[in-house]
């Protein structure tokens, strides 16, 4: 607020400097006018005095020259003066520019800017420096984790969409966290009553194996119940490990996708518009091939993120040499292959790329947590669709397929 203040006083300060050397400079040019007519004068008279004529056409000051003959010397309602050429009197009547005039009006044009000016910074003022001003805290807020920090509500225009754009920031995070907790507990609870549940068959072979490292069984019978009892304990571990195990892996994210429907050629028209540019300066060849629009079944948000994910994985572990998406049909739906040279991945792990933080043999010096194309698989199948990829002749292609309305 204050810098914004020390600025607008220095364009104040500046507006009217300029505005009084700009005055200083119209002075000097009238009074230079002025005088102009007086040389020019007694240039005439030289030239009259020396050869008894003259010529009005050198001297563009000069309106006209009159002699007593010509009827009242001293009578005139233009500007003039008397001068002596010969031993005789001359009016020699003259224009002038209308200096003043022009003086007052660039004055009352410069005053009218300097209130357009003074009008604007208030208004720069109010509408944009205020605002951002009970805004700069929200974001440190935010990153520190206080969803509870109140948002200002703004009508202006230039910050009414900003300030509810950040509102639906902090809700999505607050809706977020409330989710992670709700999970952890439940997790937690669930691993807390598994182990609780482990301990029963766990003591129970602990009993029979050392009944029968002691002897204690003699009957051939009593000791095969003691092998067959450990057993059955044993598969009830395995069972509650793999319940354990399945319960660590279940889903860590939601996904909420709302079905409706959309044109391809929008879809891939945001696609060009965020990507042409940028491969374009890294000098990597971007190709869109020609489709047939049509109109499809999906989420137009999600799936334009499924598309991102898989170029930005393209630009990541490809070559830099050439991406390209190309289109096909097929059973109802629309195949969209993102396709990228320089592929280093191995065949034989396609089947685990999908996989939550499953990062292949080719990431080792890219930085990622190996969730982007377990996010494609997720979403493309809320929306009814499918993901799969493939390796050939050194380029890797991964292909959407999404139905058709």
């Amino acid at each position: 607020m204050k810098a914004f203040r020390r600025l607008c006083i220095a364009v104040i300060i500046i507006f009217l400097l300029l505005t009084a050397v700009l005055n200083l400079f119209l002075v000097g040019a009238k009074n230079s006018n002025e005088v102009i007519y007086r040389v020019e004068a007694k240039r005439l008279a030289d030239e009259i005095a020396e050869t008894g004529n003259y010529d009005l056409e050198k001297y563009p000051h000069i309106a006209g020259v009159f002699t007593g003959d010509d009827g009242e010397l001293y009578t005139s309602d233009e500007h003039y003066l008397i001068i002596e050429a010969g031993g005789r009197l001359y009016r020699v009547e003259y224009t002038v520019g209308n200096g003043q005039h022009s003086i007052a009006a660039i004055n009352c044009v410069l005053g009218v800017l300097f209130v357009l000016m003074i009008g604007l910074l208030h208004n720069i003022r109010r509408h944009i420096i205020v605002p951002l001003g009970r805004l700069n805290d929200i974001p440190k807020e935010l990153a520190r984790g206080n969803l509870a920090v109140p948002i200002p509500e703004e009508k202006s225009r230039f910050f009414g969409k900003f300030t509810w754009g950040v509102n639906l920031l902090r809700e999505s995070i607050e809706d977020s966290r409330k989710k992670e907790i709700t999970m952890q507990r439940d997790k937690k609870l669930l691993l807390l009553s598994l182990s609780h549940d482990i301990k029963t068959p766990l003591s129970a072979i602990k009993l029979n194996a050392k009944a029968l490292a002691k002897g204690l069984y003699k009957a051939e019978e009593k000791r095969r119940a003691a092998a067959e009892s450990i057993n059955t304990r044993a598969d009830e571990i395995e069972r509650f490990v793999s319940e354990i195990t399945k319960a660590a892996s279940e889903d860590f994210m939601s996904f909420e996708v709302t079905k409706g429907e959309a044109f391809l050629s929008d879809i891939i028209t945001r696609i060009d518009a965020r990507y042409a540019p940028q491969l374009a300066m890294s000098g990597t060849e971007f190709v869109i091939q020609k489709y047939d629009d049509c109109i499809l079944s999906c989420d137009p948000d999600r799936l334009a993120e499924c598309l991102q994910n898989l170029i930005e994985n393209a630009i990541k572990y490809g070559d830099g040499r050439r991406i390209e998406i190309s289109f096909d049909k097929m059973d109802g739906c629309e195949l969209i292959t993102v396709s990228n040279t320089g592929c280093t991945l191995e065949a034989k792990e396609l089947p685990q790329i999908f996989e939550s933080f499953h990062r292949g043999s080719n990431a080792d010096k890219v930085p990622g947590n190996g969730l982007g194309l377990f996010i494609c698989k997720r979403l493309m199948s809320l929306m009814g669709g499918e993901v799969y990829a493939d390796i050939r002749d050194e380029c890797f292609y991964i292909t959407l397929v999404v139905k058709m309305a």
